[in-house]
């Protein structure tokens, strides 16, 4: 079930009001106006403009080397898209970490030259200033915690997080301020289903999962992944709705043989 088509615009009441009616929140990403306007015309809830383009779109081992000027580039194409979808965008590293000033200037750059409608910052305890900072700007911010992937070398691992005590009371602790400090979302990745749980229902606001089980309010997949257009990654938590990856160079092997054979163009398909 999702929000109504007759919604104009999905707001930050919008998927709170979700959470309260019970209604789960659906959550893609996209990097570019094309994907972005199919999951628009669809009816996806949120769309995030992930970080994540460091690997799917650039190539990159992790979301490490993306630059805020990339994330802007991304973002601005991702919003002409959006007539209904609610736009988060990431706060990409070394944007925000160990500064809220810069945090905030970040923010702004975002907000002002993508017309993005939030954006997403990594992280509990340790960034709650840049949180209230950009919060006290105006900008709505969605938290994320459990699988911080921009935290990558420190873990060392992509392995699930907050399977012991200890780090599980910290992640309940960490939603717990970023909904006093004001996030109206906050994004669980990688989780045991049981944490997520109690995540969702200790906080007011909406969690969305990544492989943090089926009791959070909303889901959130990378499109690369949902749609079969990378093959590599195969967690637990991913469901493949296409194979795109197959498709596509089926129809790239196709056109080739046309050409190569004069096929293509045909009587019909010249002037």
């Amino acid at each position: 079930m999702s929000v109504n088509k007759e919604i104009k615009r999905v707001t930050t009441h919008t998927v709170q009001k979700m959470k309260r009616d019970g209604v789960k929140i659906s959550m893609l990403t996209a990097y570019d106006y094309s994907m972005a306007r199919i999951f628009d015309d669809a009816g996806i809830d949120v769309i995030l403009v992930g970080d994540s383009a460091s690997n799917v779109m650039a190539g990159h081992e992790t979301t490490l080397p993306i630059t805020l000027d990339q994330m802007i580039y991304h973002a601005s194409s991702v919003v002409r898209a959006a007539k209904r979808s609610f736009v988060v965008v990431d706060l990409p590293f070394g944007s925000y970490q160990g500064n809220s000033k810069e945090a905030l200037q970040s923010a702004i750059r975002i907000m002002k030259e993508t017309g993005a409608h939030g954006i997403k910052i990594e992280g509990g305890e340790e960034i709650i200033e840049s949180v209230k900072r950009i919060i006290s700007a105006g900008i709505p911010v969605m938290g994320h915690l459990g699988l911080t992937p921009q935290s990558i070398y420190k873990f060392g691992t992509y392995a699930v997080r907050a399977t012991a005590e200890a780090e599980a009371e910290k992640l309940i602790k960490d939603s717990q301020l970023l909904e006093e400090a004001g996030a109206f979302a906050i994004v669980l990745e990688k989780i045991p289903a049981l944490l997520g749980k109690r995540a969702a229902e200790t906080l007011n606001i909406p969690t969305i999962g990544i492989g943090a089980g089926k009791y959070v309010d909303g889901q959130v997949l990378v499109m690369h992944d949902m749609l079969g257009i990378n093959k590599e990654f195969k967690p637990r938590f991913l469901r493949r709705y296409l194979e795109l990856y197959d498709t596509i160079l089926g129809a790239t092997r196709s056109y080739i043989e046309d050409v190569k054979s004069n096929d293509f163009p045909n009587e019909s398909e010249q002037y």
